[in-house]
């Protein structure tokens, strides 16, 4: 039990302001998200909750938030509007259906993500290249921007269109203070977060002042909301009947669920690489992913949006000082209260103090510094940078990191590729020796076939792999083919300084091999650690 909990507060004081600022943010987050899915907002406000105290007691990465996030939402959508129209054709119309094949989705979405957490498929973020870490944080920093522009709008007989005049200017002049006190704030102190007081600050601006601005409650009303207090959808039909309705769409609903789990794993176990920098130590990308399948169960159970984790409010608390698990519990505990019983005064929160609080984030999330190495780097990075920050704006998180890893790879497979070498000398006996250097895998070898002169090469041959290793089967296949040409002509082959995976994969391909191989005391030992990637904590 002390090992689950461990890490649960370094500093209460700290962990608890900075919980309630989370919890300030995470209001209209979860119900933007919620309108972007086409669901009612109290929907994604319990998402935000379940999600959040469940990955916050549970998770890998203690001071991290997970709520719902608009790169699950924009999921979401397909499925949504699919199950409304089955709902509405049917004998007895439903127009909420949609949102219950979400709840049987989410159930499948926690199955796979838990199943990744008890696989240990989590360390590999672990192996996600720099260039693709800041190009993911710049194009997360610009997307968290440019949602933000939509607060700038207003609700006119259901067109949205942009501030202008007065309330344009009195909303900026709201946004510019409110990043004002959180830039000064903490030359004065850093015992409370400087988001909550600026928070606080510009509200009672707005109360006393009577400037009538955009509020948390007339932002949720103007999207077809009925506020912060209303009743939360729950299941219209018998389990068995609801099931009934998604026959004929099952494709749909698990290659969403697919889709969800992998969007969902990829954004939290980014945040969590991205608040370990931020922190200087070192979450648990299985347990995390354990505990988001966990949160996502609870939530097709409990009728909640789901998620994953969420950077913006991430930043904001460990920022603000919550460094502990009890950070995201107060988070959500407080989520839960505003919910229940604060809920007209949650509602009177100026949109603009949250959208100050927000730039600022963007401010601190961006990656100034890849403006400074851009130029010294490699351009292949440079351009897997720029290349993923663009793929985040332009589509989203999972597409972009994929899409990133994938250059990377390709980049390196091409860079040792073009590495391998034969190093050619003449023994005193007159054997020809091949000094192999470099790595021999699919990449390299056609160059690695391209080095020999079977034809007229002497009668006796040496290949010496004492620099180089054999890293795949492709590599084997190159050795075996390369050899059967040799003894083919008719000349004697001698395979020396291999390691000993190569040997017995070689033998294994064909157990004549034995003959050429030449086992020798100072045959290279190669040795792989991959099982220690993730430390609990």
């Amino acid at each position: 039990m002390k090992k689950l909990f461990n890490n649960f507060t370094f500093n209460p004081k700290n962990d608890i302001l900075s919980g309630i600022t989370v919890a300030l943010a995470l209001v209209p987050e979860a119900v933007a998200f919620a309108f972007v899915a086409g669901i009612d907002p109290l929907v994604g406000l319990y998402g935000a909750f379940i999600m959040g105290i469940i990955t916050s007691l549970f998770g890998g990465r203690p001071g991290m938030i997970s709520g719902a996030t608009g790169a699950m939402a924009v999921v979401m959508v397909h499925l949504i509007k699919e199950g409304n129209q089955v709902g509405l054709s049917l004998e007895n119309p439903v127009d909420a259906l949609g949102l219950q094949w979400l709840f049987i989705t989410l159930l499948l979405v926690g199955v796979i993500q838990a199943f990744a957490g008890i696989l240990r498929l989590g360390k590999f973020v672990r192996l996600i290249p720099h260039p693709v870490m800041m190009g993911f944080v710049n194009g997360l920093a610009i997307v968290i921007f440019l949602s933000q522009l939509n607060l700038f709008k207003t609700n006119n007989n259901g067109v949205q269109e942009w501030l202008f005049g007065n309330e344009l200017y009195i909303m900026l002049g709201l946004v510019v203070l409110t990043m004002l006190i959180m830039y000064l704030i903490p030359k004065l102190t850093k015992k409370i977060p400087a988001a909550l007081i600026a928070i606080i600050l510009v509200a009672s601006v707005t109360i006393f002042g009577d400037l009538g601005v955009s509020t948390v409650g007339s932002f949720i009303k103007d999207g077809g909301g009925a506020g912060l207090e209303g009743t939360l959808p729950m299941f219209q039909f018998q389990i068995f009947e609801l099931f009934h309705t998604i026959q004929g769409h099952w494709s749909l609903v698990i290659s969403t669920a697919f889709l969800l789990a992998a969007v969902g794993l990829i954004e939290s176990l980014m945040t969590l690489n991205l608040v370990d920098e931020l922190t200087e130590s070192r979450g648990s990308g299985n347990r995390e992913s354990l505990a988001q399948g966990l949160g996502n169960i609870l939530n097709g159970l409990f009728g909640g949006m789901g998620g994953c984790a969420m950077i913006g409010q991430s930043i904001i608390n460990v920022n603000s000082g919550g460094r502990g698990r009890l950070s995201g519990v107060t988070a959500s505990i407080s989520l839960l209260i505003f919910i229940l019983f604060a809920a007209p005064l949650i509602e009177k929160i100026p949109i603009a103090a949250l959208v100050g609080v927000m730039f600022m984030v963007v401010i601190g999330t961006f990656a100034w510094s890849s403006f400074r190495v851009i130029r010294k780097i490699p351009r292949a990075d440079a351009f897997v940078l720029v290349a993923v920050s663009a793929i985040t704006v332009w589509q989203d998180l999972a597409i972009a990191v994929i899409a990133g890893v994938i250059i990377s790879a390709l980049v390196f497979a091409w860079k040792n590729a073009i590495m391998i070498r034969a190093r050619k000398k003449i023994k005193k006996d007159g054997t020809k020796v091949y000094e192999i250097w470099g790595p021999l895998f699919f990449g390299s070898v056609q160059n690695f076939s391209a080095k020999f002169n079977v034809k007229n090469d002497p009668q006796n041959i040496e290949i010496d792999f004492i620099e180089s290793k054999v890293n795949d089967h492709s590599g084997i296949e190159a050795i075996n083919n390369l050899a059967k040409k040799y003894l083919k002509a008719g000349k004697k082959l001698t395979l020396t300084h291999l390691s000993p995976e190569c040997k017995t994969l070689l033998l294994k391909a064909d157990p004549s091999f034995k003959k050429i191989i030449q086992t020798s005391v100072n045959d290279p030992r190669y040795y792989v650690v991959t099982d220690q990637m993730d430390v609990e904590v």
